[in-house]
């Protein structure tokens, strides 16, 4: 129960501190933080997450990490559903938060930071660019996970070099999809939005995982004993 209530915190954290930079700060008049600001904000909130809660569950707060590290051998597959459902509900409850801020002053949600490609796109690209831009960033991202919270690597730094991978994705990937790598972040934003959002949801859920699956199966591969 405490590790579940640790994911359900990280999310939150995660999907308001993001989320809400993007809906709140990144275009505010004359001090828009913009997709820097975006970026760096996704990144801080799973680096501080990931030390203050990753010692309890950790650290996942994304559903495509948990089945990465199941499918890299790191983690067990009945506790899949339980951490998958406290990531999804700290999402939602993180998106409740923000739509009772954002229609604080009588705005409009807008698009509410949802994830799109199409016309949804922030630069306009096609799904196709959006399958291979979200596959490739989830895949780099449970690799660089896998690698740093590795009993081989250094001890101490995993947090700061996850935040820091999550941060160059988002600098990256912004522009095509408005980044996900995380089906618990997208969700989260649709289930608010509905319409659009929720037809394109699918790609969102499907392709991380797809991604995280295949790094995690690398991964597992790049640490097996060469035969001499």
């Amino acid at each position: 129960m405490k590790r579940n209530l640790a994911e359900f915190l990280g999310t939150f954290w995660l999907v308001f501190a993001g989320c809400g930079s993007a809906l709140l700060a990144a275009g505010f008049p004359g001090f828009g933080i913009g997709f820097l600001g975006v970026a760096l904000a996704f990144g801080l909130a799973v680096l501080t997450m990931a030390y203050a809660v990753g010692h309890i569950s950790g650290g996942h707060f994304n559903p495509a990490v948990t089945i990465g590290l199941w499918a890299g051998g790191r983690f067990g597959g009945k506790d899949i559903l339980p951490y998958i459902c406290s990531q999804v509900l700290g999402a939602l409850a993180a998106a409740t938060v923000l739509f009772i801020i954002v229609k604080g002053n009588g705005s409009e949600i807008g698009s509410f930071a949802a994830n799109g490609y199409g016309e949804h796109s922030p630069g306009g690209y096609g799904v196709v660019a959006a399958v291979v831009t979200e596959f490739v960033m989830t895949f780099m991202f449970l690799i660089v996970i896998l690698g740093v919270t590795d009993k081989a690597a250094s001890v101490g730094f995993a947090g700061l070099a996850i935040g820091l991978t999550l941060t160059l994705i988002h600098l990256v990937s912004i522009p095509v999809t408005n980044t996900s790598v995380n089906p618990a972040r997208s969700i989260s934003q649709a289930v608010f939005v509905g319409d659009w959002a929720l037809c394109q949801l699918w790609l969102f859920i499907l392709v991380p995982i797809a991604g995280a699956i295949c790094a995690g199966c690398v991964y597992r591969y790049l640490r097996t004993p060469e035969l001499k």
